[in-house]
């Protein structure tokens, strides 16, 4: 009698039928048009895959009515195009989403950021953001063929969406990367008057800088909220014979102290750190290092070590960390 646990006859090989019983069905066929990049629902029917077949292992949701093959690892450049198809043509990118189009470094597909026209009814759903709102001819651009906001725009919508020190992010790795320049960017943020978030980009701009890291955003933002002066940012140093010594993530020039972030590389360039520091001590610099964890989980010891090194106290009307207050 044939059995689970003795599916074996005679000396060798399967019996026939287990062999049926033990049957895999063939994989799912992958139509070439959807195996590479992302698609909408109505272009996996007309390539003869229905919706229930789109739930197998075979597949991958990106979104509400977005796919794209297991397989695949789709361009983020694709994804958009394919959620423009899927939305239409009222869309503008936004955000985050339209910070990567323009050159900055933020995640543009989790989710997707839009604003739509405020008659639309186009609600916001699994991997995409949707807002409400008016744009000027001015707030509008295209990044390869794609609708998305001007980058002013796009820094004026983190003023509004966004916590300060995330809009700052966003503006200093504009002026980092020149993208923008401090100059126009103030005088944009003059010119929108009373509009939402303008005065908070008037205020912001005032602070942008060339860092060359969030974490330094991050660090420098710390250091003024809490009433300390504001430092110089990515200052070449040279010593008497002018020779090049370092480039200081911050520089507080009177009390010759140098503040470093010291970013995730840190421990793979150790070695020139530590030379470049000596330098900086043998020149007459004071060095503070900081890491993102000192940032975010010790941030009154980053305070006080850098107060102490200034020699100076808070003002008495400003209690920690308010000496800044976001417009």
């Amino acid at each position: 009698m044939l059995t689970d646990a003795a599916p074996f006859t005679g000396s060798v090989g399967f019996d026939a039928r287990y062999r049926e019983r033990c049957w895999v069905p063939n994989a799912p066929r992958i139509p070439v048009q959807l195996s590479g990049r992302p698609f909408i629902l109505a272009e996996a029917r007309a390539a003869g895959v229905s919706p229930d077949s789109l739930r197998s292992k075979a597949w991958r949701r990106l979104g509400s009515g977005l796919y794209c093959s297991a397989r695949a690892v789709p361009d983020p450049w694709q994804v958009l195009h394919a959620w423009m198809r899927r939305l239409g043509s009222n869309i503008v990118f936004a955000g985050a989403t339209s910070a990567w189009m323009h050159g900055l470094d933020f995640q543009p597909t989790d989710p997707v950021e839009v604003i739509v026209p405020g008659d639309s009814t186009l609600r916001s759903r699994a991997g995409v953001t949707a807002r409400r709102c008016g744009l000027t001819t001015d707030d509008r651009a295209v990044v390869k063929n794609l609708p998305t906001t001007s980058l002013t725009r796009t820094l004026l919508d983190f003023c509004i969406t966004r916590t300060p020190v995330e809009a700052l992010v966003a503006i200093d790795m504009s002026i980092q990367r020149r993208l923008i320049e401090t100059i126009r960017l103030t005088q944009f943020a003059e010119s929108l008057g009373g509009r939402n978030g303008a005065g908070r980009l008037r205020f912001l701009s005032a602070f942008g800088e060339p860092a060359e890291s969030p974490m330094e955003t991050r660090l420098r933002w710390l250091l003024l909220t809490s009433g300390l002066p504001r430092p110089l940012v990515q200052i070449e140093l040279r010593d008497p014979r002018d020779r090049f010594l370092a480039r200081a993530d911050l520089l507080y020039e009177a009390a010759r102290l140098v503040i470093e972030f010291d970013g995730a590389n840190h421990r793979d360039r150790l070695t020139s750190d530590d030379r470049r520091q000596n330098l900086l001590v043998t020149a007459g610099y004071r060095v503070l290092r900081f890491t993102t964890a000192d940032i975010k989980n010790r941030a009154d010891d980053v305070i006080a070590q850098v107060r102490f090194a200034l020699g100076v106290t808070p003002p008495s009307h400003l209690a920690p960390n308010r000496a800044i207050r976001a417009r």
